[in-house]
C-alpha cells in the first residue's frame, strides 16, 4: 500500500470480493449484503459503464463498506475512482506512470504483480502490498510459497481464478493477507437480486482460512 501509515485494506478481511456492476441501482444492496455477510473491503472494477457511479453510490450509503476500485489501468482511472469515493485501489499490473499516479492519489493500492522480477521492482521502490494476478495461471500457491523465503517482505491478495475450494490453500501462506474472488457472487443470485443469497455466501468466505 502506498503508506505504513494507512491501515491496510489486506487485514480487513480474508476475502476481497471482486465486483463487476452494470447497474448503478445494484451497487447499494450488494454492498450491504457484502458488509452484513462480515466482508467489508469491496473492490468494485471499472470494466463496466455504471462502475463510477456505483463506487460513489456505496461510498454514500454504505459508509460501513471500504470500497475500492479495480481494474485500475492509468492516470485517468485513477483519478475518477478517487474523485467517486474509492478507498483503495487495485491494478492487473504496473507501470512506472501508472505506480506515480496511484502513489500521489493519496489512498492505499495494490498493484498487480505476476513475476519475481515484478515484486523485486516494486520492493525497490517501497511497495510491499501487490494483487498477485491471474493467481492460479500464473503459479498459484506453490509459486508465492516459493517468493515466501526469499522476499519475506512482499504480502500478496492473490486474485484470479480462487474460489472457495483453494482460498483456504492460498490464506494459509505466510505471505498472502488476502485473496479476491468473485464466488459469492454468482451471476443467478445477481440477477435475482438476491441479496440474501449473496449475504450467506459471504459470511461463509469470511471464515475462509481459520
Amino acid at each position: 500500500m502506498s503508506s505504513p501509515a494507512a491501515p491496510s485494506v489486506l487485514d480487513l478481511a480474508p476475502v476481497i470480493p471482486v465486483v463487476v456492476l452494470d447497474d448503478v441501482e445494484d451497487a447499494v444492496p450488494l454492498a450491504r449484503a457484502l458488509v452484513a455477510g462480515g466482508l467489508p473491503a469491496i473492490e468494485v472494477t471499472l470494466r463496466t459503464p455504471a462502475a463510477p457511479a456505483a463506487i460513489r453510490a456505496i461510498a454514500e450509503a454504505v459508509p460501513e463498506a471500504v470500497v475500492g476500485a479495480g481494474t485500475v489501468l492509468g492516470p485517468d482511472n485513477v483519478r475518477e475512482a478517487v474523485e467517486a469515493g474509492a478507498r483503495f485501489l487495485v491494478s492487473p499490473g504496473w507501470t512506472d506512470t501508472l505506480l506515480e499516479a496511484m502513489r500521489a492519489s493519496g489512498v492505499p493500492f495494490l498493484p498487480g504483480v505476476s513475476t519475481t522480477s515484478e515484486v523485486v521492482a516494486l520492493l525497490e521502490r517501497g511497495v510491499r502490498e501487490m494483487k498477485f494476478f491471474p493467481a492460479e495461471a500464473a503459479g498459484g500457491t506453490a509459486y508465492l510459497k516459493s517468493l515466501a523465503s526469499p522476499l519475506p517482505q512482499a504480502r500478496f491478495c492473490p486474485t484470479g481464478g480462487v474460489s472457495a475450494a483453494n482460498a483456504g490453500s492460498y490464506l494459509a501462506l505466510p505471505n498472502v493477507a488476502c485473496v479476491g474472488g468473485t464466488w459469492m457472487l454468482p451471476g443467478d443470485a445477481l440477477a435475482a437480486k438476491d441479496w440474501n443469497r449473496v449475504k450467506a455466501l459471504a459470511a461463509q468466505a469470511a471464515t475462509a482460512g481459520r
